[in-house]
């Protein structure tokens, strides 16, 4: 099983970002797959879900009318589109595959908003 993060870059503030999310070695259609940050000193904030079909997502408040998560289950991708990016976004950004008997977490993508 193996998550690898990217897309993750140094932007400015009110830029836009996308990351990626390849899933690999499992049955990605049959996991709910989300997306989290950690900014240095602070706690892991859970970003946003999205369910095994595609279907439905959730945000957090903080990114809710900015960022937008996806997949492709034919490709075994999963995606968050950024966009109004601000400093408070600074952060590495994990991507995690989960179902009832697995829980699969990628090592994260470096995002940094500054001028």
């Amino acid at each position: 099983v193996q998550l690898v993060e990217s897309g993750g870059d140094l932007v400015q503030p009110g830029g836009s970002l996308r990351l990626s999310c390849d899933c690999r070695g499992f049955t990605f259609s049959r996991f709910g797959v989300s997306w989290y940050r950690q900014a240095p000193g602070k706690e892991r904030e859970l970003v946003a879900i999205i369910i095994s079909s595609g279907s439905r997502s959730t945000y957090a408040d903080s990114v809710k009318g900015r960022f937008t998560i996806s997949r492709d289950n034919a490709k075994n991708m999963a995606y968050l589109q950024m966009n109004s990016l601000g400093p408070e976004d600074t952060a590495v950004y994990l991507c995690n595959a989960r179902n009832s008997l697995y829980d699969c977490w990628g090592r994260g993508t470096q995002v940094t908003v500054s001028s």
